[in-house]
């Protein structure tokens, strides 16, 4: 994501009414616009945490249960496809992608054969960048079990549609959901849940060994 930046503009109110007998008139008042109320800018996220997310793809209709183990300080994550249920000739991966190096390590659970791919994506934080266009707060969940939020998107007004939404808790800055679009389409939503601050395993960013040789052609998901 890009950078950001938002400011409120105040008017200067100047009065000058005559008084009677000569006296000062009276000093310039400084005060805000009227009807203009200051606008939200973008928190900071947190740079390291661990948590679950879901991701679903609109191109395929397919889910993706991830643990997410998240860095922003080395450009770095690791996502471990969790195993809900039985699912016929599927394989679940590790997936540990380094943007410093440019390299995606794709490992099979159990057998933990690997593939060292070239990362051509860009580093993309989950975070809120500075040029972002506020779009709503409100509060999820019911009366007694509420979180407040904020939703801010990519959109320019009058110049270009959102590509990009992402919904922030507004007490600490954690992502809840972003969704992507391409094309007018919703190409990805991705929602957040069970966050914890900080990286409890630093080594989860270190590949086993068998990725030390590692194929250079991607695993296929199936069979």
């Amino acid at each position: 994501m890009q950078s950001r930046s938002l400011s409120a503009p105040r008017l200067l109110l100047l009065l000058c009414l005559a008084t009677p007998g000569g006296a000062s008139p009276p000093q310039p008042v400084l005060g805000p616009s009227p009807g203009l109320a200051s606008q939200p800018v973008p928190c900071l996220a947190p740079e390291q945490w661990e948590g679950r997310a879901v991701v679903y793809d609109h191109n395929t209709g397919r889910n993706s249960r991830l643990l997410l183990s998240y860095d922003a300080k080395s450009r770095r994550v690791r996502a471990l496809e969790e195993q809900k249920g039985h699912f016929p000739c599927k394989r679940f991966f590790e997936y540990i992608y380094l943007y410093k190096e440019s390299v995606l390590f794709k490992i099979e659970q159990k057998t933990k054969q690997c593939s060292k791919l070239h990362l051509t994506d860009v580093w993309d934080p989950y975070d809120i960048p500075n040029n972002s266009t506020y779009e709503d707060q409100y509060y999820i969940g019911g009366p007694g079990d509420q979180i407040e939020v904020q939703e801010w998107s990519d959109r320019k007004p009058a110049r270009k549609f959102e590509t990009w939404v992402g919904i922030y808790t507004v007490k600490d800055c954690y992502p809840v959901q972003e969704t992507y679009t391409k094309s007018y389409s919703v190409t990805t939503s991705t929602r957040f849940f069970d966050l914890q601050l900080g990286i409890s395993d630093p080594s989860v960013f270190t590949p086993p060994n068998t990725c030390q040789a590692g194929n250079l052609e991607e695993m296929s998901d199936g069979c």
